[in-house]
């Protein structure tokens, strides 16, 4: 097995991370003028018509150009179809004058056309949507706080929240700079991805806690580096064989569900870096911190000791009470921990 040293490169990978951050919610803001927030998320209108004229959706959508509509397939025929069509707030009957537009415009494009549904989605309802969908994610991504935290410790589950912000602020911020759309399939595929780099993330915590029982007086960062080490292969494979399944998608299908695929290729990267070289690096952060506050403590009460008394100062003593740590390698660690699962198996045999 081979030793991989991530920590080493912790400074660098989150300072590109933040830098990536910042750049595209920058580009977002500033420059594009905000999110393309699709219909969902706007005031609109929803047609569900059949035409058996058109042969796909693009035909469709070059029909209805002047109005920029949402176009994709319904059902199973391949001639019915599911318009959307964004409110621009300058028409007071638009409702009325673009349901006869697209009608007249279809039918004299395709002729025969039947308008199967119709609805109105006002401002107040999509307004209420965005809003739920924040509050559902917050609730979500406190959920899993609290689960990681009982799980494991506070540490490892702040570590595992860190990592998920990560994911979101960069994929959400990478949607936004190259302007795709942001619909419920967007939400989706956020949700997907906080899902899955979590499970990459407690994969590797549940390694490193593992490590950190069996070799008590080892440095955290090569307990971690182990740990990642180990849990390296199956982290890319299975990262890999998602995307092959997810790529696919994304060449071959088509509208909204092409979107959804390219937010899952970028979620998927993002969240197998993070898993690797954002939550380990913040654990090893917090456990750093943890240990200085520590040995300041026993510095602190070996000074007030020694201050009272003539004799040896009892600094002297935690000092010696604290264990050398064994000159281990994370080779001799790797050894040990195969050593356990051969018991392990030996046991269950």
């Amino acid at each position: 097995m081979k030793l991989f040293n991530v920590t080493r490169y912790r400074v660098p990978a989150l300072t590109t991370s933040a830098i990536l951050i910042v750049i595209f919610w920058a580009y977002t803001l500033f420059f594009a003028g905000g999110f393309n927030f699709g219909i969902d998320f706007q005031a609109g209108i929803n047609f569900t018509v059949e035409v058996p004229a058109a042969s796909d959706e693009q035909v469709v959508r070059d029909a209805l150009g002047e109005y920029n509509p949402q176009v994709q397939t319904a059902g199973d025929k391949g001639s019915q179809f599911i318009i959307r069509i964004a409110d621009d707030a300058e028409n007071d009957n638009f409702q009325q004058t673009v349901s006869k537009a697209v009608s007249d415009i279809l039918e004299a494009k395709f002729g025969n056309v039947s308008i199967l549904s119709e609805e109105y989605i006002g401002s107040s309802f999509a307004s209420n949507l965005a809003t739920q969908t924040i509050w559902l994610t917050l609730i979500a991504l406190g959920l899993i706080l609290f689960y990681i935290w009982i799980r494991f410790k506070l540490n490892y589950a702040v570590s595992a929240i860190t990592a998920v912000f990560h994911d979101v602020l960069l994929l959400l911020g990478f949607i936004g700079a190259f302007q795709l759309e942001f619909s419920t399939a967007t939400i989706a595929a956020v949700l997907t991805i906080i899902g899955y780099s979590l499970n990459d993330t407690i994969v590797i915590f549940d390694r490193i806690r593992e490590n950190s029982r069996i070799v008590k007086d080892k440095g955290f960062n090569e307990v971690i580096n182990l740990s990642v080490s180990q849990s390296m292969s199956r982290t890319l494979i299975t990262s890999l064989t998602t995307l092959l399944a997810v790529v696919a998608i994304l060449v071959f299908a088509s509208g909204t569900i092409k979107t959804f695929a390219l937010s899952l290729v970028v979620g998927i990267v993002v969240g197998t870096y993070s898993s690797i070289f954002v939550a380990s690096p913040v654990l090893l952060a917090w456990h750093n911190r943890e240990l200085k506050k520590v040995h300041n403590a026993l510095s602190h009460s070996g000074k007030s000791d020694s201050s009272g008394s003539g004799k040896t100062s009892s600094g002297s003593k935690s000092a010696a009470n604290v264990p050398e740590p064994v000159k281990q390698t994370a080779e001799e660690i790797a050894e040990a921990t195969e050593r356990k699962t051969k018991k392990k198996k030996k046991k269950k045999k």
